[in-house]
């Protein structure tokens, strides 16, 4: 078989693969979050959110609300040198992003069931 044969049949079967493979993931909820970032801002997203006192009167003062709390979340970077990754109950984790081209930083507790915003504030330079 001459190799412009082999080529062919390979890149036929290729195809028809990738045109399987896109049949099968359309329309899932298929992500590839395998970064240790992406995986903690993934879990941290999921659970049910609480808000301590002092993240509350942050929010007020700075005139935000949950959903963009929510984005800054989403968005954001995870800060692992700050963060406290090593604890046995709950974990505390802090993750910068900006607002309004001023940057800042969301202090979260990451238990079990739930996430608790505990601080979000702006960082100075």
């Amino acid at each position: 078989m001459k190799f412009i044969h082999r080529v062919g049949y390979y890149l036929g079967g290729f195809s028809i693969g990738l045109i399987v493979l896109a049949f099968f993931l359309s329309g899932k909820n298929f992500s590839c979050d395998y970064g240790p970032n992406a995986r903690t801002i993934k879990n941290i997203s999921i659970k049910k959110k609480t808000y301590s006192e002092s993240a509350k009167a942050s929010m007020q003062s700075k005139a935000i609300d949950s959903t963009v709390v929510m984005e800054l979340i989403k968005t954001g970077d995870v800060n692992f040198s700050k963060s406290d990754t090593k604890a046995e109950g709950c974990k505390t984790y802090y993750i910068e992003n900006s607002l309004n081209e001023k940057p800042m930083e969301l202090t979260i507790k990451n238990c079990d069931s739930t996430a608790t915003i505990l601080a979000i504030e702006y960082i100075k330079n």
